[in-house]
This record gives structure tokens, C-alpha cells and sequence, in this order.
């Protein structure tokens, strides 16, 4: 039996009660994958709306292969059994308008005193159905208003997508931040780079590599180049000229070699905070060579100008997973390549 939806001048009155009821009892343990978002929404809404709004939640990036950034799985709320259980996963995103029950049972769960902002709008309210979790509420004007929804889908995409990068930071530096290795990196080398205590370090000819290896390097490596030249070229180097560079660097200081099998996917321009002279990153992907151990998997190279040194540096970060989704590492190895500064 489907459960009742509420008139919206009941629903305020219905949040107090909720509240209540969740107080007074422990709720269950959120579950599932954190790369798994669970829709909320009803049938009529979701057949409007669900091709843009999974492109919104789960948009394709290239990591050697086009991948999800999420795994999206659509559930109606009126369908008791199955939703019982599937919203108490981690990732949930509500959509719908006062009086839909999903929304006011999400709403509830707002601390005391919070304000509902006018509708359409997208809220994020923690440990609604279960501890642990979290969930965007999409909150419409009116009930299955598929217009409202298709002009949020920006804002969706950036909600959780930075919820995502919130997460996958949080866990990478769950070991800590070797503050003492960045403070000695600063002091005597000439850069910054915060990394989490788990990673070790080697240097060989003013060349400085950062891996982590941890479960196994079977199943997965990251790992962190650099090096400089000085003085700085007149012109940085060209996208030719900087795949060139990275396969000799392979060659010649990681435990294997590395090509660049897919030349290259995206082209950014970098800014070093406190440094006005812009560098550029690439992302590709690299391969074994012919005859070595099949391998391969996502890489990106920054090419950063620190005028002060009279120094440019090369970085390079490279992921090894073979049976995971990468998007995860992609993020952390992005945000340790972010930390990077040049010092005094």
C-alpha cells in the first residue's frame, strides 16, 4: 500500500513529529557504495526528467576509458518494500514538493530552527534514513515539476560532485598529513607538497618521487614526480614536448617505463597560488611499452613557473588500478598536485 502524501499546509506540523519519532529511536547504519546515488522521485517526474538528470548526477569522464563519476539507481517511493531498503544508503537525492512524503520525511530531519529556502532550491540534510547518510533534497514548487528540475541540473552536478571531492579528500587523509615532509620539502628543497603520512619518498638527482602502494602495487599505486629545470625556457614546452619529456622521465626514474597511449585528453591552464606566470597541466593516459607487463591507467602532468627560482618544475602523478573505478584517485591525486607551492 502506498503510503499518503500531505497536504502542504500539514507538512511544518509533520516535520515537528518526525523529528520526534527519529529521537526517540537508533536509526540503522547507512549503506551501499558511496559512488551509488539513489533517486527519489515519482514515476511521471522521473520519465520526464531521467536522461538529464543522470547525465547531471553521473557525468562521463575520460580515465582511460569513459567512465561514470556515479552509479545511478532510480526508486519509487510509493513502492514500500524496495524503498525501505534502498533509502538507507549513503547517498540519496530526494526530489519532489512539500507534501510528497519522502520530502517531508527529509525536511524533518533538518536541525531545529533551520530554514526551508523557497522552492525550487537544493538542500543537503545529513542521517535522515539511516546514520551516515546524506541527502540532497531537490525541492520543487509544485509535484512532478519536470521544468524546476532541468534548471537545477547544474547546481545538482556541482552539489554532489563536490560533495564527492569532500569525501574522497576526508578519506585519503584519514592516515594524517605529513606536515613534517612539506615543512622540510619548503626548508631545503624549494616547493611545498602535503601528502598523507603513508606515502614515502625517494630523491635521485634533484628528482623527487612520492608513492603509495598501499593495499598492494597489484591492485593499486599513486604516485607523485618532481623535478625542475632552470633557468626557465623563454616558452613553455609544447604538448609534443612535454609527452616526450614524460617518457624519458619513466625510463629513466620509475620502476617501469610509461607511454602516453592516448596523447592527450584534456588541456587546463594551472595557477600556483602566489605565482602571477600561469603553467598548464595535461591529462592522458599512459600504457606499458610493447613487451612489457600489459598496464596502463590515467595520468596528469603540470608544467609550473616559480620566477622567484628561476626554477620550472615538472609534476607528474600517475594511477595504477586495474579492477577500481578511478574517479576516487583521480580526485586525490588532483588535490595533492594543488597543494604544490613554490617557497623562498
Amino acid at each position: 500500500m502506498s503510503p499518503p502524501t500531505t497536504p502542504k499546509s500539514r507538512w511544518l506540523f509533520l516535520f515537528a513529529g518526525a523529528s520526534l519519532l527519529l529521537a526517540g529511536c537508533e536509526a540503522p547504519r547507512a549503506h551501499g557504495d558511496v559512488q551509488v546515488v539513489i533517486v527519489a522521485a515519482s514515476p511521471a517526474l522521473w520519465d520526464a526528467v531521467e536522461m538529464d538528470l543522470e547525465d547531471a548526477i553521473a557525468p562521463t569522464i575520460q580515465v582511460v576509458r569513459s567512465e561514470r563519476t556515479f552509479r545511478v539507481a532510480w526508486q519509487d517511493p510509493a513502492e514500500s518494500t524496495p524503498w525501505g531498503n534502498l533509502r538507507r544508503f549513503r547517498n540519496v537525492l530526494a526530489v519532489g514538493a512539500p507534501g510528497d512524503f519522502w520530502i517531508d520525511e527529509a525536511l524533518a530531519a533538518l536541525p531545529r530552527g533551520s530554514d526551508v529556502p523557497p522552492a525550487p532550491a537544493i538542500l543537503r540534510v545529513n542521517n535522515v534514513w539511516a546514520r551516515g547518510q546524506t541527502v540532497t533534497v531537490v525541492l520543487l514548487p509544485e509535484a512532478d515539476d519536470a521544468a524546476a528540475v532541468l534548471g537545477l541540473l547544474d547546481e545538482i552536478n556541482t552539489v554532489l560532485d563536490r560533495q564527492y571531492r569532500d569525501f574522497a579528500t576526508s578519506r585519503m587523509f584519514v592516515s594524517g598529513r605529513d606536515t613534517i615532509l612539506a615543512d622540510s620539502l619548503a626548508t631545503h628543497v624549494g616547493f611545498r607538497l602535503e601528502l598523507p603520512r603513508v606515502y614515502r619518498y625517494s630523491v635521485r638527482d634533484s628528482v623527487y618521487r612520492f608513492r603509495n602502494d598501499n593495499p598492494s602495487p597489484a591492485e593499486l599505486i599513486r604516485e607523485i614526480g618532481v623535478t625542475w629545470i632552470s633557468p626557465i625556457p623563454a616558452s613553455l614546452p609544447t604538448e609534443a614536448e612535454l609527452v616526450a619529456w614524460r617518457t624519458a622521465f619513466t625510463e629513466t626514474f620509475y620502476n617501469d617505463p610509461q607511454i602516453v597511449d592516448t596523447f592527450v585528453t584534456s588541456v587546463r591552464p594551472i595557477q600556483t597560488p602566489g605565482v602571477a606566470v600561469p603553467g598548464f597541466e595535461f591529462q592522458a593516459s599512459w600504457a606499458s611499452p610493447p613487451g612489457a607487463w600489459p598496464a596502463g591507467g590515467p595520468s596528469l602532468t603540470r608544467v609550473l613557473p616559480c620566477p622567484a627560482q628561476d626554477r620550472l618544475y615538472f609534476v607528474d602523478a600517475w594511477l595504477y588500478a586495474p579492477t577500481r573505478e578511478k574517479y576516487e584517485y583521480m580526485i586525490q591525486l588532483e588535490t595533492l598536485l594543488d597543494s604544490f607551492r613554490c617557497t623562498p
